[in-house]
């Protein structure tokens, strides 16, 4: 009886052994492939999945999921056509599981689900010129009525400025610990939120008396780049292809969109500043403003400011000293930009071309 008891369970782990070597031997067999040049589908178009396979292996069943949706199941390994319609552009993961007598596994790839059409382009047309202070490393603008307030960076100089736009004069500043680097700034109710880079820190302070009333981290978000607000909800940008959503009372990002055009996802968005339910964003290191929908992440038109470094001081690093600053003056319909050492504060009027 002994023996019977012995060859069973010996029988039993070869078995078991065999399985999860069977299991094993599905380890990276597939590659989950596209129909599609870069993996890229315009919204509401359709794409074709397949799966190349190292060995063989009889498949009972297939389910897809992307970026977490699940689509019907099916058996057909060599493509499966579905149409993408998401509410929010950019990058979303797509999943295959694949279940086989030998066990499961799964293969994933990435695709790019891009505007379907491409952004307006815009001039510009200068109306004013304002004088700006050249010791300002701009990181931040935003109007409260008819007062500007700056947020200016680089380690040791950073502050945080209320400023007359129209004489550049500083009414009230505060200096940041020689440790914070400042980035973007914004006003919401009465309280200015401001960011520093590479610290994992943003600050709160009183809109009145710039004393400061609290901190927040980041959780999810990479660094600190730019903010701006809507009235309900403050949005902030981190250097990568993400701008996020935050909770305005505790800061906490909830989601995110990712800025796309009918092309590719676009990173590195530094100022931001939002305008008549749009996020308006520039691209650090280069001289244009994305107009961008907040709800989807389409880049809606596009801002060709160029030129403009042009109409500033001769002698600024043009990899460093660059456009960075954006303010509308809601209560008048009026529209401002500057950049980083610049000793203009530029009124400016859209074109479209």
């Amino acid at each position: 009886m002994k023996s019977f008891y012995k060859i069973l369970i010996l029988l039993t782990l070869s078995l078991f052994i065999y399985a999860c070597e069977d299991t094993k031997n599905l380890t990276d067999n597939y590659t989950l492939q596209t129909s599609k040049e870069k993996n890229a589908v315009v919204n509401g178009n359709d794409i074709s999945f397949s799966l190349k396979a190292k060995k063989n292996h009889p498949i009972d069943s297939i389910i897809y999921e992307v970026d977490g949706k699940k689509l019907p199941k099916t058996t057909n390994a060599t493509e499966y056509k579905t149409t993408i319609q998401t509410q929010k552009l950019g990058h979303k993961t797509v999943t295959a599981t694949i279940y086989t007598p030998e066990g499961l596994t799964t293969a994933t790839t990435q695709i790019t689900v891009l505007n379907t059409k491409a952004p307006k382009i815009y001039g510009y047309k200068i109306v004013n010129r304002f004088p700006h202070k050249t010791d300002a490393y701009t990181q931040g603008l935003e109007f409260v009525g008819d007062t500007l307030y700056e947020s200016t960076g680089q380690y040791g100089k950073s502050k945080l400025r209320k400023v007359d736009y129209q004489t550049g004069e500083v009414f009230k500043e505060i200096a940041l610990d020689n440790a914070y680097f400042a980035e973007g700034l914004t006003v919401y109710t009465d309280k200015i939120y401001q960011l520093t880079w590479k610290e994992n820190t943003g600050f709160i302070y009183n809109v009145s008396d710039f004393k400061k009333i609290g901190t927040f981290t980041y959780n999810k978000s990479k660094e600190g780049w730019g903010l701006c607000n809507d009235g309900t909800h403050v949005y902030k940008s981190d250097g990568s292809s993400k701008i996020w959503t935050l909770d305005a009372n505790t800061l906490a990002e909830q989601s995110y969109i990712e800025p796309t055009s009918h092309k590719s996802v676009s990173k590195a968005f530094n100022e931001l500043e939002f305008i008549d339910g749009k996020i308006y964003a520039n691209t650090y290191q280069v001289a244009s403003i994305a107009i961008i929908d907040p709800a989807t992440g389409a880049i809606e038109g596009l801002i060709d400011l160029t030129s403009l470094p042009k109409e500033v001081q001769k002698g600024l690093d043009p990899q460093n000293e660059v456009l960075n600053g954006i303010a509308y003056k809601a209560n008048e319909g009026r529209l401002f930009v500057t950049g980083k050492h610049w000793n203009t504060l530029f009124e400016i009027e859209l074109v479209e071309k």
